[in-house]
């Protein structure tokens, strides 16, 4: 999208989330308060090249439990209710005694612009980009001050609608916005390319929480559900 065209509506943007989150975990919307799914996106690899043999979301209105069609039974074998679900989907998966980890979903329709001279968009090889910034592939956001890196943003490419941002401010330059602002500036350039911003965090990440609202994405009380990845 140019920058100079008007902005997406907001139905357009939740129309971009749905059609992700159809790709992605197999089914969206829920159908009804659990549904358990089988998607071949589970024995592919994801945007670090991992496997995640599981992944889910939940809205106040129904979860969405997305595993490899060969575990499908297995799962559903626990039937209709998510915490029995849940507690059994390790197990299921070949992951007994694991747990499923539940952080907070987050997108944004409309961030706050403006930001758009904050940080320059730079190859995540280039020497002075922070080995975290590496996996991100393509390229990452950075700011830096007299020639020193400071605060970078990463986007974890689902696919072409899916794009979560990452973000992180080295320690002496943190309290003073940069975080907010390099999540804005990404989102507005995320909605601009046809894509949908998103912002994962744990539920106890109160720093990340701040950030999250600072930058236009609201505490929906959607949750992201995953179990750990294999190093």
């Amino acid at each position: 999208m140019d920058p100079d065209t008007a902005p997406p509506s907001e139905d357009q943007v939740v129309d971009r989330l749905h059609r992700h989150l159809r790709s992605w975990l197999g089914a969206w919307p829920p159908a009804d308060e659990l549904t358990i799914v089988g998607s071949v996106r589970r024995e592919e690899p994801g945007w670090d090249g991992a496997i995640r043999p599981f992944a889910g979301v939940s809205t106040p209105e129904g979860t969405v439990l997305s595993v490899a069609p060969d575990r499908l039974e297995a799962v559903r074998a626990a039937g209709a209710d998510l915490e029995k679900a849940l507690e059994a989907l390790p197990e299921a998966l070949g992951q007994p005694g694991g747990v499923v980890g539940r952080g907070v979903y987050r997108y944004a329709v409309a961030p706050p612009e403006g930001d758009d001279g904050i940080g320059e968009w730079v190859p995540s090889d280039q020497p002075d980009v922070p080995a975290w910034l590496r996996p991100f592939g393509g390229k990452v956001l950075v700011v830096r001050e007299d020639g020193q890196y400071v605060a970078g943003l990463g986007i974890k490419r689902h696919d072409e609608l899916g794009q979560e941002v990452a973000v992180a401010t080295e320690e002496p330059w943190r309290g003073r916005g940069l975080a907010r602002a390099l999540v804005s500036r990404a989102a507005v350039d995320i909605l601009r390319r046809g894509g949908v911003p998103i912002y994962l965090h744990g539920r106890a990440n109160a720093a990340s929480a701040r950030v999250a609202e600072a930058a236009g994405f609201p505490d929906r009380g959607w949750l992201i559900l995953g179990l750990p990845t294999a190093s």
